[in-house]
């Protein structure tokens, strides 16, 4: 039986404790600065109002992964309903998604993906602070920001503790 850590897993706009064995406690430290990086940037980005906080997400939190995708670990989100075309989820994130989406409690995991490689993924839990660009009801600026910069989007019509994504992070088995 591999041991339990007790590990802070910082959410988007919370943190909660969760036991977890030694290999998800190492996905969940390596994706924890993409995730606390990616907070701060976005209340940074809402404070200016909600259109400047879609720049941060269309331009900042891309470059927030790629500065932290470095010696074999790379690292993003992604989503069952996309905003960003280029967020499309790596092929062993996919069917836990879709598995997450018929489960009403998703947990963090890591699995084997080939290649003596693991990948860590979290969910994603919609947020209050996040109803603003992805709710059900968007102000008209908002919309036509989005629209513009997203004409594709199909990330609207969420609600408060919904599935919205995942993190998610490949690094070298140990």
């Amino acid at each position: 039986m591999k041991p339990l850590f007790w590990v802070i897993v910082l959410g988007v706009a919370s943190a909660t404790v969760v036991a977890q064995d030694e290999e998800t406690a190492r996905g969940a430290e390596l994706i924890a600065p993409f995730k606390q990086q990616l907070k701060l940037a976005l209340s940074e980005g809402l404070a200016g109002g909600p259109v400047a906080a879609i720049d941060i997400c269309r331009l900042k939190a891309p470059a927030i992964a790629r500065g932290l995708s470095h010696d074999a670990i790379r690292m993003g989100r992604t989503s069952h309903r996309l905003r960003n075309p280029d967020n499309i989820a790596p092929d062993w994130v996919a069917p836990i998604l879709d598995e997450w989406l018929r489960d009403s409690h998703p947990e963090p995991r890591t699995v084997a993906i080939g290649d003596d490689r693991e990948g860590y993924v979290e969910p994603i839990q919609l947020q209050p602070m996040c109803v603003v660009c992805h709710g059900e009801f968007l102000a008209a600026d908002v919309s036509e920001a989005i629209a513009a910069a997203y004409p594709e989007d199909e990330a609207t019509d969420f609600a408060v503790g919904d599935l919205r994504g995942a993190f998610w992070v490949e690094y070298p088995a140990e």
